[in-house]
């Protein structure tokens, strides 16, 4: 028994053994698991930790591969010619009459008061530049006259179908202008619609088409919105005490509108007229439709210089054109920084109902006015797309599907040098989608480094902004120039191919407009709960994933909406990169028709015009009223 005993001593000292072995065994899983877990934390911490600084980095690169590097391009050409550098090219520009007009002639050597006689005399000449800024002033008065109005409106009185009717002031973002230069043409075309209307009344037709004003009110149709829209919003946020403060003391209401009101509203107006000036003064499209090479801008003389090989004026030229741009530029963002009204009133001005509520003649002097400009408004803004949807309806002998029948028939029958239809289509769908997938990212990084608070961040936001005063234009031909034809790398011709650099171009036209939705999201948040998630450890990518982005997820939304809008219509850049190939896109596609053919480019528009549509109506649906624009 005491054998026994020994025994299940033994056995149990052996069992007790075996246990603790077991034991150390699992605590060493355990450990090594725990370890391993650890690290992992610590890496993913410190790759979070790093993140934003990554992101910020790639995008930077992104930028200058795409964008910086292809203007830098245009640089060179327009300096270095037959393999000398030489600044000839800007002389010979600066002292040509063609371009700069008179004031040419005072570098050209001549004496001043030869130069001022001539200056101010009938015959003066604006020349080339000279043209552009008077047509881009023009528009701007235009757009500000058009604007205003439908600001009042939609700031002072209450209405079915409002909130709708200022969701459609964000139109200058979406429709391709192409698509609208059609709209025009089937608008005031020699059988346009106006026409059809004058001769139905008995008058006599008038002939709109290729003239200034076609161009004006074309520029017009764009722009006036965004004043409106810039003007409502300020007009929004207006304090209703103050304007009430001023009343109680005496004021009339004409008085405290002056005193009180404009003010407030004086620096909207002239943020919307500065950035008309802009837009108006590298267009290209509209001219291009409308006007034709007797009334070029800048522009269209990049472009056909472009087409006649001569690269080095037309990127001295660009450059020139550039440099006014991004001054421009320049003077908004600062004047935008000092004036832009970032919070509503404490109590906005009550809207009035469109209805009159009495038959006075102060409640019907302003209704009236209003009833007034919505047929100039009409004319202006519903004309154009209604006359190109009709136009694409209609036929020699009456309504008819012929135009359609046709894109279908070029699809099938087609020659392989023809635009096929299906192929722009499909042609613009990837490069939306492309072109989206690179935006995006882009713009949300750039909209966290531009509502940081850090020195330079101004610098940062006019640097990152530059892409919306680059024409699209020197953009295409950047791009051509630097990436398909390639450049040199040890002995090596590194090159893309057209598709890609056209990507590149759309996703640089689109991110920007992404900046402008999220960063005034991501300005208004508040910053206590990013403090708090940074207060119990979050890294500032964490942060940013987990509580920034979806406060602003709509907002994102938009600017996807924004990005991809603008890839499917734009066509500056494109119409450089894709001449004599086969990348051909929507707008492309309209452009060759609308010469030959107006009815299949009218077809082609309201296909273009369906597309634009669904992005449209995603921005109304998802990205609200307040958008950065």
């Amino acid at each position: 028994m005491a054998r026994d005993l020994d025994g299940g001593a033994d056995g149990n000292d052996r069992a007790g053994g075996d246990s603790g072995a077991s034991d150390n065994g699992e605590g060493s899983t355990t450990t090594a698991s725990n370890a391993t877990q650890e690290r992992r934390r610590s890496i993913r911490n410190s790759i979070e930790r790093r993140a934003i600084v990554g992101l910020a980095v790639a995008t930077i690169a992104l930028l200058l591969g795409i964008f910086y590097y292809p203007v830098a391009t245009v640089f060179i050409d327009s300096v270095l010619v037959e393999g000398r550098w030489t600044g000839r090219v800007f002389v010979s520009i600066l002292r040509d009459p063609f371009y700069f007009g008179e004031p040419a002639r005072l570098l050209a050597g001549e004496p001043i008061g030869a130069v001022i006689e001539a200056a101010l005399s009938p015959d003066r000449r604006l020349g080339v530049i000279g043209f552009t800024a008077y047509q881009a002033a023009l528009s701007t008065v235009a757009s500000v006259v058009l604007g205003l109005p439908a600001a009042y409106l939609l700031a002072r009185y209450e209405f079915p179908g409002r909130r709708t009717l200022r969701s459609l002031t964000i139109l200058p973002f979406v429709l391709p202008s192409i698509m609208v230069g059609v709209g025009f043409v089937a608008t005031f075309g020699r059988n346009g619609t106006l026409n059809a209307v004058l001769g139905a009344l008995g008058l006599g037709q008038v002939n709109l088409l290729f003239t200034l004003e076609a161009v004006i009110i074309a520029h017009a149709f764009y722009n006036a919105p965004l004043v409106a829209r810039v003007t409502t919003a300020a007009w929004e946020s207006v304090d209703a005490s103050a304007v009430e403060t001023a009343r109680s003391l005496g004021a009339s209401p004409l008085r405290a509108f002056r005193d009180v009101v404009a003010p407030q509203l004086y620096p909207s107006v002239l943020m919307g007229a500065a950035l008309t000036f802009v837009f108006t003064f590298s267009t290209f499209p509209i001219v291009l439709a409308l006007g034709g090479f007797q009334l070029a801008t800048v522009e269209v003389f990049v472009y056909r210089l472009i087409r006649d090989l001569n690269y080095a004026e037309a990127a001295a030229l660009a450059l020139i054109e550039l440099g006014i741009s991004l001054g421009l530029l320049y003077a908004y963002l600062r004047y935008e920084a000092k004036h832009t009204v970032r919070s509503r009133g404490i109590r906005p001005l009550p809207r009035r109902p469109l209805t009159p509520p009495s038959f006075s003649v102060r409640e019907l002097l302003p209704r009236m006015g209003l009833a007034v400009y919505a047929v100039v408004a009409l004319a202006v803004f519903v004309a154009p797309i209604a006359s190109m949807v009709l136009a694409s309806l209609s036929g020699p002998e009456g309504l008819t599907l012929a135009n359609y029948r046709f894109l279908i028939d070029r699809q099938t029958t087609g020659a392989s040098f023809q635009v096929q239809p299906w192929d722009a289509v499909r042609n613009s769908l990837l490069f939306g989608i492309a072109s989206l997938a690179v935006a995006l990212p882009m713009g949300v990084v750039v909209a966290v480094l531009t509502t940081r608070d850090y020195r330079g961040r101004k610098v940062v936001d006019a640097v990152a902004m530059a892409p919306l005063a680059v024409s699209g234009i020197v953009v295409g031909l950047g791009l051509l120039r630097g990436l398909v034809f390639g450049v040199e790398v040890g002995g090596t011709r590194l090159a893309v191919g057209g598709g890609l650099a056209i990507i590149a171009a759309h996703a640089v036209a689109g991110y920007p407009f992404v900046v402008r939705t999220v960063a005034p999201g991501l300005e208004s948040i508040d910053h206590t709960l990013v403090e708090s998630a940074r207060a119990l450890g979050a890294p500032r990518a964490r942060a940013l994933v987990d509580i920034e982005l979806p406060l602003v997820w709509p907002a994102v939304v938009a600017g996807a909406a924004f990005a991809f809008a603008i890839s499917i219509g734009e066509f500056s850049a494109t119409i450089v990169l894709a001449s004599g190939t086969s990348q051909f896109t929507m707008p492309i596609a309209i452009e060759r028709f609308i010469g030959r053919r107006l009815g299949p480019a009218t077809a082609m528009g309201v296909v273009l015009l369906v597309v634009t549509s669904a992005s449209f109506l995603l921005i109304d649906r998802l990205g609200g009223d307040d958008v950065g624009f």
